[in-house]
């Protein structure tokens, strides 16, 4: 079975043009005494309605940028009305007008789909505040620093100071994992140590260094266990936790700490390696 789908669009012929001017050919005094006290009326209209929508977006929560996208588009809504009720005090065929301009309407959406696709994740992401300029987020394709939100593109600086510009589009459908939202973050680091030292030994030195380091928060309290028994050694896992901002400070000193703590204290860090035994027959 097939299904055949058709779509009709107005388009403006002879006919249209010649009711549009001849519209205009009929104004009569009257019809522009109508247009000039609509005019007057919808300016005061669009005043009052304008500030009324001013107050509602000065006690929201709403991102500037977002603000004025709304004021902007209630204007232009406010003065295509006021327009389309002007033209018709003096008499033109609004209706032939209004569908001319829709059929235009409609042929610039479709030709600028991805541009409006951007403006609507522009929108969606001032409204919904998945992140903050600031903010290290991970958006699927790009990881960095968010320098600037705009309504077409985000862009993001990379740990490596790579300047991206991604398309609102693409970031409103992929996973947003925002690293600093929150004041603290876990920093979980791994180790292994020789089977030849006593896991009692090896735990306790890596509390002391968790508990020694200056940017390591006392709540919640760090954590170090086993976290498995490998073929060549003992691994352990410590967590602790830390400011956002000090994870990598945290994280570096305390991985570069590994090596001169296990030496001091007379305890191997292996590495994957086989025993091989000569047996005489």
């Amino acid at each position: 079975m097939s299904i055949s789908m058709s779509l009709t669009v107005f388009t403006p012929d002879g006919e249209t043009a010649k009711s549009l001017w001849s519209s205009i050919e009929n104004i009569t005094a009257s019809n522009i005494f109508g247009a000039v006290l609509s005019v007057v009326i919808s300016l005061i209209l669009i005043k009052v309605l304008t500030k009324a929508l001013n107050r509602v977006l000065d006690r929201s929560k709403l991102d500037a940028s977002l603000q004025a996208l709304l004021r902007n588009l209630f204007k232009g809504a406010l003065w295509s009305v006021a327009v389309i009720v002007v033209l018709g005090c003096l008499g033109i065929e609004v209706t032939s007008l209004v569908a001319v301009l829709s059929v235009i309407g409609l042929a610039f959406s479709l030709a600028l789909q991805n541009f409006l696709s951007n403006v609507a994740g522009g929108i969606q992401l001032l409204a919904s505040h998945p992140f903050a300029v600031g903010d290290f987020v991970d958006v699927g394709v790009c990881s960095g620093t968010v320098e600037e939100i705009g309504m077409f593109y985000t862009k993001v600086v990379t740990p490596d100071n790579k300047l991206v510009q991604l398309p609102n589009s693409a970031i409103v459908t992929a996973n947003i994992t925002n690293f600093s939202a929150q004041p603290t973050r876990r920093v979980e680091l791994k180790v292994s140590a020789s089977y030849d030292a006593p896991t009692e030994r090896v735990t306790a030195l890596l509390a002391k260094m968790a508990a020694d380091h200056p940017l390591v928060l006392d709540e919640p309290e760090p954590a170090v266990h086993v976290e498995q028994y490998g073929g060549s050694a003992v691994c352990y896992v410590m967590r602790v936790w830390c400011a956002n901002a000090d994870y990598w400070t945290v994280y570096y000193d305390l991985m570069d700490g590994f090596k001169p703590a296990f030496d001091g204290a007379g305890i191997e860090m292996t590495y994957p390696h086989v025993n091989v035994h000569m047996v005489d027959r």
